[in-house]
């Protein structure tokens, strides 16, 4: 079980009502507090969850209409994604009791202090490199406007200028990463056909793939819902249409797709883990028709060529700068 999970089972006499777990790991928390709900804006972990807890679990950027008597979040990576959710859960909550939960080095005691807007916190316990802190909401803020914390900016394309919407929480939020920044200038001559964004973030490639190969079907699969939802913004401030998936891995994509372009995410909460990259290597031909090919940017340190060459062909190199190298393989007939 996630060590966050058994700080809070330390005093489950606190968590027996209707309590909404918000950010909650896929464990079997939801089991040892059967009158908890769930939500979740990670794909994988809610598939898992659902697929233990039906019903139980609601998946997307805000707590729903569900109504919950306290609520408990598992404080997430982002400092504005946790001040996000920490104002529309209060929001919700005037006069009750809203606990947050986190390991140590994931900086839970600096997030704690952001307790302070709504009232007097506490911390309850501190086991396993957690801690687990409470406050009765008495200053209850008004509900956040998602739309309104998003941050914008213009990119400058061979093709015309492209806005990029990205919401708290999401990969690069408000700038555009070296690595992604590289892959752009590496976009042409993609085989005709079906187009993948794979852990598209705020959707720059996605539309900038729609943008360049306006008759290509773009779809863009990420496993987090605010990066689906930063996706969505992007591709409406450009007129563009493209479909949006929510999946935890490569095997949420459509097959027969022409092209699978690609920055992978390599971080999950505070932990680095390459695994779902992998994933995509070990599977992407799986997702190409014939002839198609497989066109990502990652650290150059990282040894993806012999993995890529393993499961999908010829691995070439079409650019390296500022640490991070642009791959290209096609899928042999």
């Amino acid at each position: 079980m996630d060590p966050r999970s058994e700080v809070l089972l330390r005093q489950a006499a606190l968590f027996g009502g209707d309590l909404l777990l918000a950010g909650l790991p896929a464990d079997d928390l939801l089991g040892r507090l059967p009158a908890a709900h769930g939500w979740s804006w990670h794909a994988g972990e809610h598939a898992a969850l659902t697929a233990r807890f039906a019903g139980r679990c609601q998946f997307g950027t805000a707590p729903g209409e569900r109504p919950f008597a306290a609520a408990v979040l598992f404080l997430p990576k982002s400092t504005e994604l946790a001040r996000y959710l920490l104002d529309a859960l209060a929001a919700r909550l005037p006069g009750a009791e809203l606990y947050l939960v986190g390991e140590k080095r994931g900086g839970i005691e600096s997030a704690a202090r952001q307790l302070q807007a709504f009232g007097q916190p506490r911390k309850l316990d501190s086991a396993r490199h957690c801690q687990l802190w409470q406050v009765t909401v008495e200053q209850a803020p008004p509900p956040p406007v998602q739309e309104e914390l998003a941050q914008r900016y213009r990119l400058e394309l061979a093709d015309g200028a492209l806005e990029v919407v990205s919401l708290p929480g999401v990969f690069s939020h408000g700038r555009l990463d070296r690595g992604s920044a590289l892959l752009l200038e590496h976009l042409d001559g993609l085989p005709p056909g079906d187009l993948l964004d794979f852990g598209c973030g705020a959707g720059v490639l996605g539309a900038a793939l729609k943008r360049r190969y306006p008759q290509s079907r773009v779809s863009l699969l990420d496993v987090d819902a605010f990066a689906l939802a930063s996706s969505r913004l992007t591709l409406a401030a450009n007129g563009l249409e493209a479909e949006l998936i929510a999946g935890g891995g490569i095997q949420a994509a459509p097959g027969e797709l022409a092209a699978i372009v690609s920055n992978p995410p390599f971080h999950q909460g505070v932990h680095t883990d390459y695994q779902a990259t992998e994933t995509l290597l070990r599977e992407a031909a799986r997702h190409l028709r014939p002839g198609g090919e497989l066109r990502l940017v990652a650290n150059s340190f990282l040894k993806y060529p012999p993995l890529i060459e393993r499961h999908l062909g010829p691995c070439q190199v079409l650019a390296e700068a500022h640490g991070f190298r642009v791959y290209r393989a096609g899928r042999e007939r």
